[in-house]
């Protein structure tokens, strides 16, 4: 039995769920109000012999006790198999830590933390310590927040850390990994921070994995960072998202600014879904985290030439959420932590109106140019088409054309015409398309199917199936260790580099379906057939799976009396599932029926 089955076996999804929001025994199932969005009528079950759950309402998506956890706490399925294996009880094999490399991790967090509660210690009551305490304390920031954030003080000594963290038992190139220390020219090592205000950089689950530090002096750089680590990656994390994820789930918005103080300002004024990009360039990866949390991003960075192009950069992270991006218009020569400071309120009054970003790109680039000129009517189409060409949506991308229409008096028949001509390049592709975070997952389920592990077995084979237009869902793999590898195979450009998208707990199950075809032979005449087949067969069991569900909630509703417009909206449901399973028995007549679960 694997981990992941062990897991299943010792866990309640009831008892889980029942932790975020309260249920009601109806029949064989449980029913409540969804977690996932704001409702007054119920909506949400929880099946526990299938040991699932499905919302009917405005999320209309379901899955296991995995993908529960995932979707509430915006983790991955690595850390919702740890957390509910530590819940259990049950004890993850080694293999699953990612062996040595793991072991790694685990050193350089405690190290980076024992680091940051020493920089903390001396800010708070060294005497070598008053001029950043002096700092802090104009900057306004209470004994709380400086607590919260663990802010810290390195001193100006050369080996003070190195010395502190090696009488306490940590090996110099533990240290050098950590990049807390640096080897000088003559083979010799000293400390990288030295007498700077710290900022300890934490991920989401509150591990310290590098710093950033501020120059009390005329030093260069006014900013350092810890070097690129194992655990440390500028891009990646963004500076305060340990504090601010909660809130960001909870007000579903995030709000992303600049600098380490604007976040600590905001968070002590009560804006805790504040979050810094860690520098002006707000990256693939950041979006990527935050879209687990929300997928409504405001941006307010400061009004200079930097922050601005930031924003622009920031266009082609709209087709990754799947919504509007929104700018915070600053006043002129004033940031986040400025204005917060001098009237909450007008911070509070700055984010009721927030343009989207391709509203504020319109006026950015108009707001220098006589739109009367023949000259300055081409920068402008030259400049706002490329943007628009960008946008996916149909009915955004005809509104945005209007609108450029209107500002230049030109047709859009015109425009529509050079639209057509210009084609995104290459680096805004990868932005319309980009690279998944892989869900990480474990070993095979208690709940495999075999016509899943079947699926994926022929697409890793036959890596050309991937380019057929039939394609699954990843919605049709109902085993959470499918589903995750599939959506990772989608985004993967070969086999070699699938298993870098996936975390180590899954690389066992990855190694099985590798391998699941090698002791029986499909006829290459047959492999495309057997593949679509297998797509079919996919849809049709998530459609019988969905429409059983459906019937029992409408039975319950209606026997619990039931609004009209619930009964209709399931009635409607109902309908859409059954003429998507036509359509799939339409499909599968005069098709192969030899599929090999």
């Amino acid at each position: 039995m694997s981990v992941t089955d062990e897991v299943k076996q010792k866990i309640d999804i009831v008892e889980v769920v029942s932790q975020y929001t309260s249920l009601t025994k109806s029949g064989r199932t449980f029913r409540g109000l969804c977690p996932f969005h704001s409702e007054k009528h119920p909506s949400f079950f929880v099946y526990p012999e299938q040991q699932s759950w499905h919302c009917f309402g405005a999320c209309n998506t379901g899955g296991d006790v995995f993908s529960f956890i995932m979707k509430k706490e915006g983790t991955t399925f690595g850390e919702a198999l740890r957390l509910m294996a530590e819940k259990t009880g049950v004890s993850l094999p080694s293999r699953f830590e990612s062996s040595a490399k793991r072991d790694e991790k685990e050193r350089l967090y405690q190290i980076n933390e024992a680091t940051a509660q020493y920089f903390h210690d001396l800010l708070l009551s060294s005497k070598a310590g008053e001029k950043s305490r002096d700092y802090v304390t104009h900057r306004g920031l209470s004994l709380e927040t400086i607590a919260s954030f663990k802010l810290g003080y390195s001193p100006g000594s050369w080996e003070a850390l190195q010395q502190h963290l090696m009488d306490i038992g940590d090996a110099k190139d533990e240290l050098l990994a950590a990049g807390l220390i640096i080897e000088g020219e003559g083979g010799g090592t000293h400390d990288r921070f030295r007498n700077r205000l710290m900022f300890p950089v934490c991920d989401i689950r509150g591990h310290v994995t590098g710093f950033g530090a501020r120059a009390l002096d005329d030093s260069m750089p006014k900013y350092l960072n810890s070097p690129q680590t194992i655990v440390f990656d500028k891009s990646r994390n963004p500076y305060g998202i340990n504090l601010a994820a909660s809130a960001i789930r909870q007000q579903d918005v995030a709000v992303i600014v600049e600098g380490y103080m604007d976040v600590i300002t905001a968070h002590q004024n009560g804006f805790n879904n504040v979050i810094a990009s860690m520098g002006t360039s707000i990256t693939e990866k950041q979006v990527s985290i935050l879209k687990r949390l929300t997928p409504n991003i405001v941006l307010a960075l400061d009004a200079d030439a930097a922050g601005e192009e930031a924003m622009l950069r920031g266009i082609g992270y709209e087709n990754i959420l799947n919504a509007e991006v929104k700018v915070i218009t600053l006043p002129q020569g004033k940031d986040p932590d400025d204005v917060i400071k001098e009237d909450a309120k007008t911070w509070q009054k700055l984010l009721g109106e927030a343009l989207p970003i391709v509203d504020y790109t319109f006026n950015m680039v108009t707001s220098s140019l006589d739109l009367t000129t023949a000259r300055d009517k081409t920068l402008a189409v030259g400049k706002l088409l490329p943007i628009i060409a960008e946008i996916k949506g149909t009915v955004r991308q005809a509104h945005y054309l209007q609108k450029l229409a209107r500002l230049v008096n030109v047709t859009e028949r015109h425009l529509e015409a050079e639209l057509r001509r210009i084609k995104p390049s290459p680096s805004r592709r990868q932005n319309e398309e980009p690279k998944r975070e892989s869900i990480a997952q474990t070993l095979r389920s208690l709940w495999s199917s075999p016509v899943e592990e079947y699926c994926l077995a022929l697409l890793f084979q036959h890596p050309a199936l991937k380019s057929l237009s039939q394609q699954p869902s990843p919605e049709y793999f109902q085993n959470s260790e499918n589903r995750a590898i599939f959506s990772a195979w989608q985004q993967a450009s070969d086999l070699s580099s699938l298993k870098d998208k996936l975390d180590p707990a899954i690389w066992g199950h990855l190694d099985y379906l590798l391998s699941y075809l090698k002791k029986r032979g499909v006829p290459t005449n047959q492999i495309e057939a057997r593949y679509v087949n297998c797509v079919l067969r996919l849809r049709e069991e998530f459609l019988r799976n969905l429409e059983v569900k459906r019937g029992a909630a409408l039975a319950l509703e209606a026997e619990l009396g039931g609004t009209t417009a619930e009964l209709a909206k399931l009635e409607e449901q109902g309908i859409e599932v059954s003429t998507q399973l036509g359509e799939v028995f339409s499909q599968k007549r005069g098709k192969s029926q030899g599929v090999e679960p």
